[in-house]
């Protein structure tokens, strides 16, 4: 089923005249847009083909032309290779999904045991300088903006540890004026107080940033490429530098060059063909893999949810047994790799997918800015608040989803990382 793009426009009411115009001219002329394929000033370019290899497959895939005996021959096989992949994405392999569930469960046992771990988000920032048309955050969406001094990360982030949590994955809006890297790197070295693993998902940056914020206490870097679909991407991102398709692309590449411990990949599942970036995705962790065989490579599954000022916004053709699908095709395929299901998906989605292929999940979980010390504590913020990026739906608290993991018969894991 095709999303039309209007779906995903939100509320303009409260823009000033000049504002609306604006954004009404870059929705409705494309000749007012920047170039989504061309880099622009500053922004590193580097020799690889990985781009290329990741494209060429997804454009040339026709997730109709699989068949169930393809499905069980990929299946019937101790090794998945490429061509299995494609099928197990097929519609074809519907059919096949407790199978799938099965195979999928022993790998994870194989390579993970019955381990599940925890982390929490925690989002200092949510300026944006980017006009994507489905993002809460994005420049034209009239939301409560909110930036923490580092007093008040330091605070947020007590709150965290308090609770127990020894994982922290920070995020910004995409602004490099209010969140700048220096900002950010800051923010590390705050973690490094309180958290024994630090992530980061932010703006995609140059590998000397990057090695920055390494130094800084980073681990790992997380980007969402949204959809590896460039023609629906230009669609989606009509203004800021997240417009530019192969800069984004390149980012988790960049990370590695600058010495990171690991890097996680995604598409926002329901914005183009699920199938398509579903098999984009686990080829760019695939070809890094090989490319990097150091590096700790993990895949994330987010769909869709509703946004402030548009409640509609839902991934119409991605359905949890769609979603399930995926997941089980990303464990086959890429047996070693981390698998992410966030706080999007339903409490009873999560807990079962864990017990098959899931090998981390957020919990305590807030989108908003400044938030944690009051639906941790209780108490009123001494902060001021900024809105979120979208709705949750596991609501759940550390210790809730602690013994919600331990009664699947899972054993819950705050972190095995030691630095020696």
């Amino acid at each position: 089923m095709e999303k039309h793009e209007n779906e995903f426009f939100v509320d303009s009411e409260s823009l000033s005249p000049a504002a609306l115009e604006k954004k009404h001219r870059l929705e409705n002329d494309a000749s007012s847009r920047i170039s989504h394929m061309e880099y622009l000033p500053g922004m590193e370019r580097i020799n690889s083909d990985v781009m290329e290899k990741v494209v060429g497959a997804m454009k040339a895939y026709r997730p109709e032309v699989y068949t169930k005996r393809d499905v069980a021959a990929a299946l019937g096989r101790e090794v998945c290779g490429v061509d299995d992949f494609m099928a197990l994405l097929s519609p074809a392999a519907e059919v096949y999904l407790e199978e799938m569930a099965e195979r999928a469960r022993r790998e994870t046992a194989k390579h993970f045991g019955n381990t599940v771990y925890f982390f929490t988000p925690l989002y200092i920032a949510n300026y944006c300088d980017n006009y994507c048309v489905y993002c809460g955050f994005n420049v034209y969406n009239k939301i409560n903006r909110m930036k923490l001094e580092p007093c008040e990360i330091e605070r947020e982030m007590k709150v965290i540890a308090d609770s127990g949590m020894e994982e922290i994955l920070i995020l910004t809006g995409e602004s490099r004026k209010m969140s700048s890297v220096e900002y950010i790197g800051e923010a590390c070295r705050l973690a490094r107080k309180y958290f024994r693993t630090v992530g980061l998902e932010i703006y995609p940056v140059n590998t000397e940033d990057y090695r920055y914020l390494r130094e800084c206490g980073a681990d790992y870097v997380t980007v969402f490429q949204e959809t590896y679909d460039d023609e629906k991407y230009e669609k989606l991102h009509l203004a800021g530098a997240k417009r530019v398709w192969p800069y984004r692309f390149e980012a988790q590449e960049r990370a590695l060059m600058a010495g990171m411990r690991g890097v996680a990949f995604s598409a926002l599942l329901g914005l183009s063909d699920f199938r398509r970036d579903a098999l984009a995705t686990g080829l760019h962790a695939y070809y890094l893999q090989r490319k990097y065989p150091h590096a700790e490579i993990s895949l994330s599954c987010p769909r869709l949810r509703p946004i402030i000022n548009n409640d509609k916004i839902s991934p119409l053709d991605v359905g949890e047994r769609q979603l399930c699908q995926i997941i089980c095709a990303y464990r086959i395929f890429l047996p070693y790799a981390g698998i992410t299901v966030s706080s999007r998906e339903s409490a009873s989605f999560r807990n079962g997918i864990a017990k098959i292929a899931a090998t981390k999940v957020s919990a305590g979980v807030s989108t908003g800015v400044g938030d944690h010390e009051s639906k941790y504590t209780g108490k009123e913020s001494a902060a001021c608040e900024g809105d979120e990026q979208f709705e949750i739906n596991d609501t759940r608290s550390l210790g809730a989803m602690y013994r919600d993991i331990e009664g699947e018969g899972l054993q819950p894991v705050l972190n095995d990382y030691l630095y020696l």
